[in-house]
């Protein structure tokens, strides 16, 4: 799933109109704008789900059915990453007026570097602001498996 994702997602994140250069190392490589970095970042975001119910008695889904916690924003990073996941419906709205897949390529990567700023600023698992933050962390989630969706390449929730 992994490598027809990279081969997959590097073809669609160019602009039809710019010049396209084959590269299978460019594809594969774990940083920067590749599809592995992207499925790195989601199973990342699902680790920490996982997590928060395994060790600390969190279910992220429990608290949506339930909506017993909200979200609340203290950090910078994670206005950022609010910021971001409002930015979607735009995005979604581009693409539906000029059909360019590379609109949800820039946006998926955006986004994934909103969340590793988030993973890398704020505390998620055994801090006060957990259950806001895992409701931060599923929604990000959810963001991005519907830009795979998108793209028709198939998510990993573990890598």
């Amino acid at each position: 799933a992994m490598g027809y994702g990279a081969v997959k997602y590097f073809d669609l994140r160019r602009n039809p109109t710019s010049n396209y250069k084959f590269s299978y190392d460019q594809m594969l490589d774990t940083r920067g704008n590749t599809a592995i970095y992207l499925l790195y970042a989601h199973a990342r975001l699902e680790s920490v789900i996982s997590k928060g119910k395994a060790q600390h008695g969190v279910d992220v889904d429990v608290l949506i059915k339930n909506k017993s916690a909200k979200i609340a924003i203290g950090h910078p990073s994670e206005r950022n990453l609010v910021l971001h996941l409002q930015m979607f419906s735009d995005m979604i709205v581009e693409v539906l007026q000029d059909l360019y897949p590379y609109r949800v390529c820039e946006f998926l990567y955006s986004l994934s570097g909103a969340v590793t700023d988030f993973y890398r600023d704020c505390m998620v698992l055994g801090s006060p602001e957990m259950e806001s933050r895992l409701l931060l962390c599923r929604a990000s989630a959810i963001v991005m498996r519907q830009c795979f969706k998108l793209l028709a390449i198939r998510h990993v929730d573990r890598i």
